[in-house]
C-alpha cells in the first residue's frame, strides 16, 4: 500500500491545478484503467523510447486523446535516426490531430543515431511549426545530469528558450524528477535570472517502492544521499517500504513565491503506476479541500 496522502497548505492549491502525467508507449491499458481518476484535459507526455517504434508511439498518442486528455508526444532528438523518420512521426502525428504539443528532449544515446545532436537541433529545422507544433517543452535538470557538464546544461537552456521565442513557439521546461524541493527552486531562481520566463513544470516523482525510486534516482543521476532521503520520507536502509511525494509537495508549496519563481506547475513521472498515481493526486487534493 502506498503511504496516505496529507493536505497540502493552501498556498499549494495553484501547483497542482493543470498538473501533468508522463507514460510510455506500452502503458496504453493502464491509460484506460486509471482513465476515471484523471480530469479531462490533463496534459500527459508520451515518451520517446528505445524499443518502441513509430506506430506504438502513434497509437499512444491517438489514445490520450480518445480518452479525453491532451497528448504530448515525446521527440527524443539523438534517437531520431533521420530526417526523413522526425518528418514521419510529425506528419503521423499532425494526421492525428496530436502534433499540437511536443515535448523536444535530447535523449539518452551517448552517440547521436541521426543527424541530430541535441533538442536545439530538432527545434531549427523548422519542420515542428510546418506539422502544426505551437507549444514545446523542453527539458530542465535541477540536479544536474551525470553526462553533461553544468555549464552546457544552461547554456542549451537558454539557447532552446531563446530559439522558440524567436519562432514564436509557446513552451515550457519539463524537469528531470528530484527528492529536494528547496535545491528546485534555488535552480528555478538561476532559470529566472538568466532571463527564462517560460512555465516551469516541476518533476515530482509518483508514489513508488522506495527500491523502485532508488534505481531510478541513480539511472538519472539525481541525489540520494541519506539526508535527502529523509528529508522527502524514506530511508535508504529500507528499500522495502513506499513512498508518496507528500513532504515534496509541501515544501515546494510553502516555499513557492510567484514573485521570484514565476510561473511553476507539477508533472509526474508515474513509472507505470498511471492509477496508483492519479488516486493519489485526487487523495492529495481532497486532504486539501477538507483541511
Amino acid at each position: 500500500m502506498h503511504s496516505a496522502p496529507t493536505a497540502p497548505p493552501a498556498a499549494g492549491t495553484a501547483l497542482l491545478d493543470d498538473f501533468s502525467l508522463e507514460m510510455t508507449g506500452k502503458d496504453v491499458p493502464k491509460l484506460e484503467e486509471a482513465r476515471d481518476s484523471i480530469p479531462r484535459g490533463t496534459r500527459i507526455n508520451v515518451t520517446f523510447l528505445a524499443g518502441e517504434d513509430l506506430g506504438m508511439r502513434l497509437t499512444a498518442a491517438r489514445a490520450v486523446k480518445r480518452l479525453g486528455f491532451l497528448s504530448v508526444p515525446h521527440i527524443s532528438a539523438r534517437r531520431l535516426p533521420s530526417r526523413r523518420h522526425l518528418e514521419e512521426f510529425l506528419t503521423g502525428l499532425a494526421a492525428d490531430g496530436t502534433a499540437e504539443n511536443v515535448f523536444v528532449v535530447g535523449g539518452d544515446p551517448a552517440r547521436p543515431e541521426g543527424p541530430y545532436a541535441d533538442a536545439l537541433a530538432v527545434i531549427r529545422t523548422g519542420l515542428l511549426q510546418r506539422h502544426g507544433v505551437r507549444h514545446v517543452g523542453i527539458s530542465g535538470y535541477p540536479e544536474g545530469h551525470p553526462e553533461i557538464t553544468d555549464h552546457s546544461l544552461w547554456s542549451a537552456l537558454t539557447a532552446k528558450a531563446a530559439a522558440l521565442g524567436a519562432d514564436r513557439l509557446a513552451g515550457d521546461v519539463i524537469t528531470q524528477f528530484g527528492f529536494d524541493a528547496d535545491a528546485v527552486l534555488r535552480w528555478v531562481e538561476a532559470v529566472r535570472a538568466r532571463g527564462v520566463r517560460l512555465p516551469i513544470r516541476i518533476g515530482v516523482p509518483g508514489p513508488a517502492g522506495v527500491r523502485r525510486l532508488v534505481t531510478y534516482a541513480t539511472r538519472f543521476g539525481v541525489g540520494t544521499s541519506a539526508s535527502i532521503a529523509r528529508k522527502y520520507g524514506f530511508s535508504l536502509t529500507n528499500l522495502m517500504g513506499t513512498a508518496g511525494p507528500d513532504r515534496f509537495l509541501h515544501t515546494l508549496a510553502r516555499e513557492y513565491d510567484p514573485a521570484r519563481h514565476g510561473e511553476l506547475k507539477v508533472h509526474f513521472y508515474t513509472f507505470g503506476g498511471l492509477r496508483a498515481t492519479s488516486e493519489w493526486i485526487a487523495g492529495f487534493r481532497r486532504g486539501h479541500r477538507q483541511g
